[in-house]
């Protein structure tokens, strides 16, 4: 099969790799879309150390299924459309038995430790499969994994009706977050400086927009979201909270990132700080919302580019052009 290869960081190729075999638990799927998410940047750059070299990337997609294992669970069949949860957690370690299976002390994922899907074919657990609505199409069933860890991001910080939000960055996370908080209610201002993004977040409903939170007249939220990673926007939406704030950081830093925040104001003000990280108990919740359209997802799917060109979805993504990049390894089956 074709599949885009990062032989070892800064070197990709697109090659042949031998076809997958489902296992005996597994199944095979056909790649029909599949999503350039930050984390890819990080493996291509070799910034993201659980990843192995060399190795197939992708681990936002869906397809259909074209091998089933002889005993996979779930009942899936051959031509099932699916979308997949790229989760591999161990089950046995302290934080796989306490339910925070995304802390695995052993974590893995499709596309991050393991080969995935920016390729024809990828081999995966069948119990990480879910299927898809007839009505919705490939490129929006690899949006699932995202809104997945959106939805996980909004459980962590929690929402109530009439909440002013600030978020800080308006990229896929950003617009999918925006979307998510304002169908519990929330008033959201988005921060961005891409004037593009921003158009999309004031078209999506967004309460105010700004190029900098300098521009926002001082304005206090009740809770704030860096998409970001970058320590000056984590300060910015720290500073911007009213007393008894919430600020969640989902953005991904770099592990060596440090941020000035005031203990005294956390401590006086009663700021609560929390992270979230990927995805837990929340892939069928997004697949759900997705279907029902609590998420429009035509303002945010930009570029379909085929699996020969991966390099080249890897730097409009570098550049920040349109919002998301996807790889495409059969354009007839991404229709369907």
């Amino acid at each position: 099969m074709r599949a885009a290869i990062i032989e070892q960081p800064g070197s990709i190729t697109v090659g042949e790799r031998p076809d997958p075999a489902p296992g005996t638990e597994g199944v095979v799927v056909r790649v029909g879309a599949c999503g350039i998410c930050g984390t890819d940047l990080h493996i291509a750059d070799g910034e993201f150390p659980p990843s192995p070299y060399p190795l197939v990337p992708g681990h936002e997609f869906a397809g259909e299924i074209v091998a089933v294992g002889a005993d996979a669970p779930g009942g899936l069949r051959v031509g099932d459309r699916v979308a997949v949860d790229p989760s591999l957690f161990c089950g046995h370690c302290d934080y796989c038995r306490a339910g925070r299976g995304n802390l695995c002390a052993d974590w893995g994922a499709t596309g991050d430790t393991v080969d995935g899907a920016f390729a024809e074919y990828v081999a995966v657990p069948a119990a990480n499969c879910y299927r898809m609505p007839e009505a919705m199409g490939f490129r929006e069933g690899a949006l699932v994994e995202p809104l997945s860890c959106a939805v996980h991001g909004v459980r962590r910080i929690g929402v109530s009706a009439g909440e002013r939000f600030l978020l800080v960055g308006a990229g896929t996370m950003g617009l999918l977050l925006q979307q998510l908080l304002q169908h519990s209610g929330a008033r959201v201002t988005m921060v961005d400086r891409n004037a593009e993004r921003l158009k999309i977040a004031a078209d999506l409903g967004a309460h105010a927009v700004a190029t900098d939170t300098a521009d926002l007249h001082d304005e206090l939220f009740d809770a704030a979201v860096d998409v970001t990673g970058a320590p000056p926007a984590i300060e910015a939406a720290f500073n911007a909270l009213r007393r008894g704030g919430r600020l969640l950081i989902f953005g991904v830093a770099a592990d060596d990132a440090r941020v000035n925040l005031s203990p005294f104001r956390i401590y006086n003000d009663e700021i609560t700080v929390v992270g979230s990280m990927a995805v837990l108990n929340s892939f069928g919740a997004a697949l759900d919302l997705l279907a029902a359209g609590v998420v429009r997802t035509a303002p945010l799917l930009s570029h379909a580019l085929p699996l020969e060109d991966f390099p080249a979805a890897l730097d409009l993504t570098r550049s920040g052009a349109g919002v998301k990049v996807q790889v495409v390894p059969d354009v007839t089956a991404a229709r369907r």
